[in-house]
């Protein structure tokens, strides 16, 4: 924590000088206290005083200058906070091999449920798309805050449902490029803070060269987080014969780590959620250092405000 104006700080010298005065005041109160040899007089004259709770309402008020003085001396911090215009395109695998049940219940409806987790996580005025993908890749969500419409498309997800078969993950990457740069009509000439979170579990079959892809991301600006999705023992059943598809994250960390993407591998469901919530953490925000005076002033009143709740309550009597 950095300080605007940190002369000020000069100030709490003075709060300790009132809490040596009050200290000194206390002890010679005890001092000079009369002495009763009457114990009945004694009780009868001086009924049974508060004790610590008469020293309450001093500390709090002494912690409330404190901390005014902090806030006053314009304390500084780094903060997270929301790029305007942020804008998270989730591309997700439903080729036939998302159908593997080495992660339960299969790749693909765990894929489904960790994505409606990490959309629910973003900052409400993030503009989020979805991208389904295969053997070809076709925007399902338009990027927007219509939260439904996006779970919507998430339930949508289906194995074939782009009608190719085979796993295209270049022209994935490509598509949520092309869905960003038409955001809204400034996208053109100020394209928006961008991040695409691509998840499959195979090698590029078809379309358009993912390292090619990824050339264009850098262009634009866009990272591209990957998560590798499933087991080397992952299997699906067509016609009763079990077909081996074993995952394969080699093509996804080459992509990553050419457009300053994160790579992450999860062969659990719950492994998974845990990916999205660290990529949730890093998409769409900038750190900026950031006046925080009005945390130390706010705290300060509200021990003000229990300064005197306690003094009446006790005293009957502001401090």
């Amino acid at each position: 924590m950095t300080w605007l104006s940190p002369a000020r700080l000069w100030l709490l010298i003075g709060v300790l000088a009132l809490a040596a005065a009050y200290l000194l005041v206390q002890r010679r109160r005890s001092r000079y206290a009369v002495r009763f040899t009457n114990l009945r007089l004694l009780d009868r004259i001086a009924p049974e005083r508060p004790a610590w709770r008469r020293h309450v309402p001093a500390g709090l008020f002494l912690a409330m200058l404190a901390l005014l003085v902090v806030g006053f001396a314009r304390p500084t911090a780094e903060v997270r906070v929301p790029r305007e215009r942020a804008t998270v395109m989730v591309a997700v695998d439903v080729s036939t091999s998302m159908l593997a049940t080495d992660v339960d219940p299969d790749r693909l409806a765990a894929a489904k449920q960790a994505a409606s987790r990490f959309v629910d996580g973003l900052p409400e005025e993030f503009n989020v798309g979805l991208v389904a993908f295969a053997g070809s890749a076709a925007v399902l969500v338009p990027p927007g805050t219509d939260r439904e419409r996006l779970h919507e498309g998430i339930d949508r997800l289906a194995e074939g449902i782009t009608g190719v078969q085979g796993t295209a993950i270049g022209e994935a990457i490509n598509t949520s490029l092309g869905a960003v740069k038409g955001l809204d009509s400034q996208a053109a000439k100020e394209p928006p803070p961008a991040r695409v979170v691509l998840l499959s579990d195979g090698a590029n079959t078809s379309g358009l060269d993912p390292m090619e892809a990824a050339a264009a991301a850098v262009a634009a600006k866009v990272p591209v987080h990957t998560i590798s999705f499933g087991t080397p023992s992952g299997s699906v059943d067509r016609g009763g014969r079990p077909i081996q598809v074993p995952v394969d994250g080699q093509t996804l960390q080459a992509v990553a780590d050419e457009t300053g993407g994160m790579f992450h591998q999860a062969s659990t469901r719950e492994e998974l959620r845990a990916v999205y919530e660290d990529i949730g953490t890093s998409v769409g925000y900038r750190t900026e250092r950031q006046d925080v005076s009005a945390r130390f002033i706010g705290l300060g009143l509200v021990f003000a405000m229990g300064a005197a709740a306690g003094s009446m309550r006790w005293f009957s009597r502001l401090p």
